[in-house]
């Protein structure tokens, strides 16, 4: 009864003051006649909470359409908006979770950007034609954009730090979808000589060892085992000696494409013509630099320019020339890998501890650390 006459009070006081209001020519929208009131407290919460559950669901729709394209693309779970968060039973723990997700969502990078060449892009210690260059970012690669004008973009990708041509690199929307087309799984060696078996379990063969820190392409997850390319080859290796995530590929440093004083030019020659190709495609059974080849179709190509004929697979090219120790490899020689005792892969000697190569579908022509697994055996085919 103290609660009817109360609001009796209220519904009197807000009546009065509507009067006044009325008075002072202001408009009243829709005032209900004192007859038409609900007095009833429980009546009254009751329709409250369900008018603000009908605004947070109209609310949480609109947040879902509206966001469809960033929060839940890059978190893969229901859009997160302030309307969600009233249907929403996620911990703040969750909710800083996903802050974090969506802020490295780009992989890592704030204002990515993409090498949209045929080869490489050249990037250059300043913002000219004829600065000097310090670097190549292959095609496909990524970069963080630091600045840009309408002409050059300063950019860093991996180790290098520079300018290049803003016309040759996507920017904003467009780099994150030609991202998503490329973003590669890769699982980092987290343990000295990582062992590669062929088959998920520990009495399969050992077929190579990887080095600390080298990555692997993930073709799949398998409980405590990761499947991963091994070049062309599906092989397997322990997921607690692995950091699984999505990378993209950077920048190659002047370091990476320069030689060393003593090595004769028709070597400098022959590994500068094989980069020519990095970021060109693999295709298994291809002998084509530009539109695709495998790991010895490639490196019989590439001879082929200097008059050194190959044969087409990699175990015949491992019994030409002469077999030397890899620690004496110079540019230009062979370096062979095999699958237990089976050679099934071949690379060129580029200096540096480094080799270049036609990898797998995914990376295509590439530059790797010459331990990236095991060496076999090396090749000398050129002789000075």
């Amino acid at each position: 009864m103290k609660r009817r006459k109360n609001l009796l009070i209220i519904a009197g006081v807000t009546l009065l003051l509507t009067s006044f209001v009325v008075q002072a020519s202001m408009p009243v929208p829709d005032l209900l006649p004192f007859g038409q009131m609900k007095l009833d407290m429980d009546e009254t919460e009751e329709a409250s909470q369900e008018e603000e559950q009908i605004s947070g669901n109209s609310v949480a729709e609109s947040v879902s359409e509206n966001d469809a394209e960033t929060a839940q693309d890059v978190l893969n779970e229901d859009a997160i908006g302030s309307g969600a968060i009233f249907i929403s039973d996620k911990t703040a723990e969750d909710y800083e979770l996903a802050y974090e997700r969506a802020k490295n969502a780009n992989w890592g990078y704030t204002n990515l950007g993409i090498a949209d060449v045929s080869d490489n892009l050249n990037i250059r210690a300043i913002a000219a034609e004829d600065g000097r260059l310090v670097g190549k970012l292959p095609r496909n690669a990524a970069c963080e954009v630091l600045d840009a004008d309408d002409t050059w973009a300063h950019i860093k990708s991996g180790s290098v730090e520079g300018y290049v041509s803003l016309d040759y690199l996507l920017t904003g929307v467009p780099a994150k979808f030609k991202a998503e087309e490329l973003a590669v799984t890769v699982a980092k060696v987290t343990t000295d000589s990582l062992k590669v078996r062929a088959e998920a379990n520990t009495d399969s063969e050992v077929i190579t060892l990887v080095a600390m820190g080298e990555e692997l392409e993930v073709a799949a997850v398998e409980g405590d085992w990761v499947k991963v390319l091994l070049d062309n080859d599906e092989v397997y290796v322990s997921a607690e000696y692995v950091e699984v995530s999505a990378e993209l590929g950077t920048a190659v440093t002047m370091t990476e494409l320069l030689y060393g004083q003593g090595v004769s030019d028709v070597r400098v020659d022959v590994c500068q013509y094989a980069k020519e190709f990095i970021g060109n495609p693999y295709v298994w059974g291809g002998t084509s630099l530009t539109k695709g080849t495998d790991c010895s179709g490639f490196v019989m190509r590439v001879f082929q320019k200097y008059g050194v004929k190959l044969p087409r697979n990699s175990r015949a090219q491992a019994n030409c020339g002469t077999t030397i120790k890899v620690s004496e490899a110079k540019p230009g020689d062979l370096i062979f890998y095999a699958k237990g005792k089976t050679i099934n892969h071949v690379a060129i000697y580029i200096g540096n501890g480094q080799v270049v190569h036609a990898s797998s579908p995914k990376t295509g022509i590439k530059i790797s650390n010459i331990s990236y697994r095991t060496p076999f055996k090396a090749v000398r085919i050129l002789y000075d």
